[in-house]
């Protein structure tokens, strides 16, 4: 899209909802070790096709996704608490923030602009994760799949975080990296900005506002200036 659509956002931006994994740090790249791991122990491989259905998804239904595709035994149960112990020996050595979200943050912070963290993974997991990059303290709070009807693509959690930042959907801008998370945002309302890393360059970001290079890319930056000018 042409740098000029950002004047045809209708609305200010009074509040950003963070998606967390493979956006804020790098924990799609370990997703894909985990899973690999996984399926290894049952004498598979985690494909391509598998991790593109499962980006983005809720945890039951990611790993009913993997079940499904692999004819497993287990139950989303069972592989989630041993993804569980496979992340936490991650964890401690790998984590790291991603190209430009500290500095957005501190953008966040001069413009005085209300924040969260809009995920797919458990609450415990998330809050584990932001500490673990020192960010916890940074956002306003962090929503889950846990906390409404429906995960992404459906836009109950992007509706949640709107209601709770106490402003409109269309007053929120939505930062995701995956094709699912950015279909909520888009359904919710949002003014939402794809932002894809090595995982997830082949998604179809369709509906998205732009199509961002990183977290710091200039056009989120003008996008939150013209918010403070409406």
């Amino acid at each position: 899209m042409e740098d000029s659509i950002l004047a045809n956002w209708p609305y200010p931006i009074r509040a950003v909802a963070f998606d967390m994994d493979g956006l804020m740090v790098n924990t799609e790249e370990l997703y894909f070790e985990v899973g690999q791991t996984i399926l290894q122990r049952r004498g598979r491989d985690f494909t391509d096709r598998l991790r593109r259905g499962m980006m983005g998804l809720p945890g039951p239904q990611a790993f009913a996704l993997m079940i499904e595709y692999e004819g497993l035994e287990d139950t989303p149960d069972t592989l989630a608490r041993e993804s569980d112990e496979v992340f936490a020996a991650m964890l401690p050595d790998r984590l790291r923030p991603l190209t430009g979200l500290l500095a957005l943050l501190d953008a966040l912070d001069a413009r005085q602009l209300p924040r969260c963290v809009a995920t797919s993974s458990p609450l415990s997991f998330a809050k584990i994760v932001l500490q673990g990059v020192g960010v916890l303290s940074r956002v306003d709070f962090v929503i889950t799949a846990e906390h409404v009807a429906r995960g992404k693509p459906h836009p109950d959690i992007y509706l949640e975080a709107a209601q709770r930042l106490a402003v409109q959907p269309g007053e929120v801008l939505v930062l995701e990296d995956s094709q699912h998370g950015s279909r909520a945002g888009v359904a919710s309302g949002a003014c939402t900005v794809a932002v894809p890393g090595d995982h997830s360059r082949d998604h179809d970001f369709a509906g998205v506002h732009f199509i961002a290079d990183t977290l710091a890319d200039e056009r989120i930056y003008e996008l939150l200036s013209e918010g403070q000018s409406k």
